[in-house]
């Protein structure tokens, strides 16, 4: 009969890399958004500003370790709608820094660098003063710009954030579930152009062509009208929407500025009721926290690969 700790080294040699790879190391150094971040150990208290940090923690199955949400930009999606609904909302914007502190946390998981300001949450040096790391969003980091984001840049910050919480096993889970469905999305082969409707009325504020909404436009083999524009979003005119007009629109639903309300201004615009996009009600929808880099992009986009392929083209 073979002696137990035998048996255990053999499981030890033949365990995938994955299993061993999964257990943090602490303290955790890191580059973060031009700035050092130093975490010695797995938060326990997190207090998540913005809506894809929160369900980044909830993917990962952390949600129970976050004390404080702020700035959340809906109801997170299933399987994490009543988990989310029950952790303690701060501020339905952005929670001071009191209150934050208020919380005891030992780490501010944030969607946008912005937070980390005097008027937000506290600024990154000040909290880590009181032992309090900030983590941006890397898609998010605006004191670097950014390169053009990427789904691996989607997937590396699951990875980082798995190691930060010593959850790299579900983080390695994540990322490969998908990877798989990222696989199964076929890029539309019609050469249609796509207008990223975000915001705004008399001014649109669009997606251009370095941030979420441009890497899920090529996803689907949609060609940006503002692509050549080298930021996340902008500032554009309905002119030159009109110039462009675009074969397809996407609405960004958002609980301020509704697809529905989207709908009704462009119809009854002058300058844009012709389009051909509007005319024919070729629209894709997609909610306002898929619309930034976060774990909502792949299953967002398969979504509206679904959408494109009910729309008519026929003149």
């Amino acid at each position: 009969m073979r002696s137990p700790h035998l048996l255990l080294a053999f499981a030890l040699l033949v365990a995938p890399s994955s299993q061993v790879a999964a257990q943090t190391t602490y303290p955790l150094v890191l580059d973060n958004c031009g700035s050092q971040l130093v975490v010695t150990k797995a938060p326990e208290r997190v207090v998540a500003i913005k809506s894809t940090a929160a369900e980044m923690l909830l993917a990962l199955g952390v949600g129970d370790r976050i004390v404080g949400l702020g700035f959340q930009d809906g109801p997170a999606p299933a399987p994490w709608t009543a988990k989310a609904a029950a952790l303690p909302v701060l501020s339905d914007k952005m929670p001071s820094g009191e209150v934050v502190l208020e919380t005891e946390p030992d780490f501010i998981y944030a969607g946008w660098e912005s937070a980390f300001a005097a008027d937000g949450v506290g600024e990154r040096a000040t909290l880590a003063a009181f032992g309090v790391p900030g983590y941006v969003a890397p898609a998010a980091c605006r004191s670097l710009k950014p390169a053009k984001l990427t789904f691996d840049d989607v997937f590396s910050e699951v990875t980082e954030m798995g190691a930060i919480m010593d959850a790299g096993a579900a983080a390695e889970r994540l990322v490969a579930e998908q990877k798989a469905q990222l696989a199964t999305i076929a890029s539309d082969p019609r050469g249609l152009t796509a207008l990223w409707y975000s915001s705004g009325t008399k001014t649109p504020y669009v997606g251009a062509g370095s941030g979420a909404p441009q890497m899920m436009l090529e996803a689907l083999g949609l060609d940006n009208i503002m692509a050549e524009v080298d930021e996340g979003w902008m500032s554009a005119s309905w002119e030159a929407v009109v110039d462009a007009n675009p074969d397809v629109i996407v609405l960004v639903d958002a609980a301020w500025n509704s697809a529905a309300q989207k709908r009704r201004l462009l119809s009854e615009n002058p300058v844009t009721s012709q389009l051909d996009a509007v005319r024919n009600e070729r629209y894709l929808v997609v909610p306002f926290p898929a619309s930034e880099a976060g774990i909502r992009n792949v299953p967002a986009t398969a979504d509206m690969a679904r959408q494109l392929a009910g729309l008519s083209f026929i003149p």
